[in-house]
């Protein structure tokens, strides 16, 4: 990128960040299954925390400064979000599933390997919406660290017109954060991969029903 774009993403990271902080403190948050962050990380193992891209904001705020290290794309979109996720403490790893995604996943097997969870929108960065991609599934079944899918319902939001749906709550809505049980890949054969993919999309779905009744 230019100087001039780097500069620009700095700017609006610098007036986002604040912004996202603000609403979401109004925000009244129900949350069901945080043990098992706790439990995974008591046992000495990483969580690679597995969420679908249009729930990232209430999950970026949720989720901050428990040092989770992100994939962020290469381009001008993923500086301004690096610096924006930065703000809330987290780490990144540069790259996507159309470029720069194995030096990132490599990354994120040292940041697991040094004590850091991971985490991914499994759906991302391009869709289709609702379908797992295989990476995280693939880190999983590669550094022996569990899955932990969780979904994220909002009582009132704003959808926008995006390929994912992305979902930004209004100010003092009800959130809902449901977490799932850990999910365990034993390896990266291409059988036990697409098992655990599916179950992972199973899982969020589940976990969407359960976030969803935690805010009715």
């Amino acid at each position: 990128m230019t100087r001039g774009q780097r500069a620009k993403a700095a700017v609006i990271a610098a007036v986002a960040s604040p912004a996202i902080s603000l609403l979401c403190r109004t925000l009244k948050w129900r949350i069901d299954g945080d043990q098992h962050f706790d439990e995974i990380r008591r046992a000495g193992r990483q969580p690679i925390l597995a969420l679908w891209h249009g729930r990232i904001l209430p999950g970026l705020f949720y989720l901050r400064h428990r040092g989770i290290v992100v994939i962020t794309s290469q381009n001008f979109d993923g500086e301004w979000i690096a610096g924006i996720i930065r703000r809330f403490g987290y780490g990144t790893a540069r790259g996507s599933t159309s470029r720069g995604g194995a030096r990132a996943l490599v990354q994120l097997r040292r940041d697991l390997a040094a004590g850091k969870p991971a985490a991914f929108t499994v759906d991302g960065p391009r869709g289709p919406a609702r379908v797992a991609q295989a990476g995280a599934v693939f880190l999983a079944g590669a550094t022996g660290q569990p899955i932990l899918p969780f979904h994220i319902e909002s009582s009132a939001a704003w959808t926008m017109n995006s390929w994912d749906h992305t979902q930004v709550p209004k100010p003092y809505a009800r959130i809902g954060v449901a977490i799932g049980v850990p999910i365990v890949v034993t390896d990266t054969s291409e059988t036990t991969i697409e098992a655990k993919r599916v179950e992972l999309e199973s899982s969020l779905a589940d976990l969407e029903t359960r976030s969803r009744q935690l805010i009715t």
